[in-house]
């Protein structure tokens, strides 16, 4: 029988937040997520160095998804592990890891339409290059279906479970279904209020096959993302701890995916509100948080919303 891989968090601080990543304590060691560019040296060496271990031993990183809080320390940490650590990626996310413009790219293609800001652009690309370690081309580029060999009996699947980014990941410790999926179960979101997600399709298959097919026996969440009650759940969530959160996210996303169609059906309409032009989906859900606190995730999931609703009533060519 395989022995149990002991899972341990890793909190970075950053601002009035931790980042969290998670070290898997396998014959070759790895860590879920990197933070941003101080999280390996502030938060991750010296609490493995409480553990017991050394981040010089690191030989895996493995990024659930493209987003600077998650890849920003991955350069910084590979520099650690002295070159040594494979660092895994998902194709589709992998432009983020290896250019800080496109982090720029992405906000100019969807949220600066609805912000507004005329220092956006600006704002973007120094938070870039002051949270991204380094630019990189990964090591080991997956698309789901993998499994990576941690030494000894210990392995890892892959699975693709695109929606909060195109090439959002689950890594799963296989015989003990522990399972690390960054942000891609947003339940009532983080502080902001509102869940992120790109693909609302995407979003809503991944989190069937989280719950029908991966079953989680313990879940590791990027964030203490909250609950309908605005309390936050915590990173590490048991079985049914676990089904419920993924049910929520679920239930949530159902009512989203209603309201928005049914406003979409209507016509968009630009108005004032801080909400435009999306203010009448912010109405229905009492939602009064601050859309303008970057990365906004009310913009960008209700964006995906009418990129889908277009999509869908594009005309199809006799091609």
């Amino acid at each position: 029988m395989t022995p149990h891989v002991p899972v341990h968090p890793l909190v970075s601080p950053w601002g009035r937040f931790g980042l969290y990543s998670f070290f898997i304590d396998a014959p070759e060691p790895a860590i879920v997520d990197t933070g941003i560019a101080s999280s390996p040296a502030d938060g991750m060496a010296p609490a493995l160095q409480a553990l017991g271990r050394r981040i010089e031993d690191v030989r895996w990183i493995l990024l659930t998804h493209g987003h600077i809080d998650h890849l920003g320390g991955a350069h910084a940490l590979w520099e650690l592990t002295g070159r040594r650590a494979q660092v895994v990626i998902h194709e589709a996310d992998a432009p983020l890891l290896r250019a800080r413009r496109a982090h720029v790219q992405e906000y100019l293609d969807v949220r600066r339409q609805y912000l507004n800001d005329p220092e956006g652009e600006a704002k973007q690309t120094a938070a870039a290059a002051q949270v991204i370690s380094g630019e990189m081309e990964p090591t080991v580029l997956v698309r789901g279906g993998e499994t990576l060999s941690l030494g000894g009996d210990v392995t890892v699947s892959v699975h693709a479970i695109p929606g909060h980014t195109a090439g959002s990941v689950a890594y799963v410790v296989d015989g003990q279904d522990d399972v690390f999926v960054g942000d891609a179960v947003q339940i009532h979101g983080a502080a902001n209020g509102f869940p992120g997600y790109e693909d609302p399709a995407g979003y809503r298959a991944s989190l069937r096959h989280l719950r029908d097919e991966v079953r989680p026996q313990h879940l590791y969440l990027g964030h203490p993302y909250r609950g309908a009650d605005g309390v936050p759940h915590g990173v590490e969530l048991d079985s049914e701890q676990a089904r419920r959160a993924l049910q929520e996210s679920l239930d949530l996303e159902a009512r989203i995916a209603d309201v928005a169609h049914r406003y979409l059906e209507g016509g968009v309409r630009e108005t004032d509100s801080v909400y435009s032009p999306f203010a009448r989906v912010a109405e229905e859900f009492g939602y009064e948080k601050d859309p303008t606190l970057e990365p906004s995730p009310f913009f960008t999931t209700l964006h995906g919303y009418a990129a889908q609703f277009n999509a869908e009533r594009e005309p199809r060519s006799d091609g």
